[in-house]
């Protein structure tokens, strides 16, 4: 896809920040586990939250192609980091697209800059890829609402500020009886779980919440009520191809390191990056990275410019996760044994690159979209 002089200019500067920010902190913060709030507060100084926000709403109004490119690039540097960065644009993008005046001046300014932490709450144990299974509840009271359930493992629950909570408000009504609330995680009744210890992308803070008897004002609920599963969803493409431009920078860092590391690393008197058997791995790696760049380019702009991105998203977030957990193996084996060794970064990446197969909708579940839409729309480009 082409890349705008824009694009490129944003690209650039999101590079440097990885390269000289936070890349030299990602052993450290892999290893203790730490949320980085000095990083998101430069972050958000630089204008990287909230990239697809409109300048009259103060953001600088970018489009989903140039969000993939910044999630790219600050994975390249760390994965959680850009974990962070997607996080903050399905909440912007809820907030602008369903939020009312209030809503919006109340959180989107303090969401963009770092200085409010919010999290995006909808997984529970019965509803995981099946968003039907939720059993949260919102009961309506005279001067609001009062919110009674859990969510598990949700990103940045232990240090969330706000919670944007899909929640049932009609028990009898199916998808159709679901609604969101912007809920003060500092609130009588909010409860978290401790943080869980993960495989990878270790920074990103997960963890559970638990609601009881909550009391919310009625300006809590975002949007319609009764509409909150079909809003969740409709940020769902947007969400996948930035899970997917993560995916890629994930393995554009893999290959950066194994490349480096093949052209020093010598055996039988000459470096491994003669033997042709590495020749391959790394060729198979820049292929398959390439490949998965554009079918994130290709989704993006389909979004942008306003078609049905469902099957492109689906196609980008699969071939994008599966990607990176397989070329990040070839990494570690052209590191040999020190690649199987805490410290060394693509240790580090394959660890990180798991997940990727798994949040945003499963790659399984990528398969049944994709072949859904084939079965509606044909095999046809």
């Amino acid at each position: 896809m082409h890349l705008t002089d824009t694009h490129r200019q944003v690209r650039e500067m999101a590079r440097q920040f990885a390269d000289d920010v936070v890349r030299p902190a990602a052993e450290a913060l892999d290893r203790d586990e730490r949320f980085p709030s000095e990083i998101y507060e430069q972050m958000g100084e630089l204008g990287l939250f909230g990239i697809g926000v409109p300048e009259d709403h103060g953001g600088p109004g970018f489009d989903t192609l140039c969000y993939a490119v910044v999630m790219e690039e600050l994975s390249r540097g760390y994965a959680s980091v850009a974990d962070q960065c997607g996080l903050v644009e399905l909440i912007s993008t809820l907030l602008v697209r369903h939020g009312t005046d209030t809503q919006r001046q109340t959180w989107l300014q303090p969401v963009m800059a770092a200085t409010k932490k919010a999290a995006y709450c909808i997984t529970e144990p019965e509803a995981g890829t099946d968003v039907s299974g939720i059993r949260t509840t919102a009961e309506k009271t005279d001067d609001g609402w009062i919110l009674n359930g859990g969510k598990i493992w949700i990103h940045n629950a232990p240090v969330a500020d706000v919670g944007f909570v899909l929640a049932r408000t009609d028990k009898d009504a199916g998808r159709r009886g679901m609604s969101i609330f912007i809920v003060d995680l500092h609130a009588d009744g909010v409860e978290r779980g401790p943080k869980e210890h993960k495989m990878g992308q270790r920074a990103s803070q997960v963890g559970a919440l638990n609601f009881t008897d909550v009391r919310l004002s009625s300006d809590a609920l975002l949007g319609e009520e009764g509409r909150g599963f079909h809003m969740m969803m409709s940020v769902l493409d947007k969400g996948r191809v930035g899970i997917a431009a993560l995916a890629v920078g994930i393995g554009q860092a893999g290959l950066e390191a194994a490349l480096d590391y093949a052209q020093q690393r010598k055996q039988f008197g000459v470096h491994i990056a003669e033997f042709q058997g590495v020749q391959w791995m790394l060729a198979d790696m820049a292929k398959d990275i390439e490949a998965a760049r554009l079918l994130v380019h290709s989704a993006a702009t389909a979004i942008d410019e306003g078609r049905d991105a469902t099957m492109a998203c689906s196609m980008a977030k699969c071939f994008a996760g599966d990607m990176a957990v397989t070329r990040t193996a070839d990494a570690v084996q052209v590191f040999g044994g020190s690649g199987y060794i805490r410290g060394f970064e693509v240790e580090r990446l394959y660890r990180d690159a798991k997940i990727t197969q798994i949040y945003e909708g499963t790659n399984q579940i990528q398969r049944m979209i994709i072949a859904r839409e084939l079965m509606k729309n044909g095999a046809r480009a």
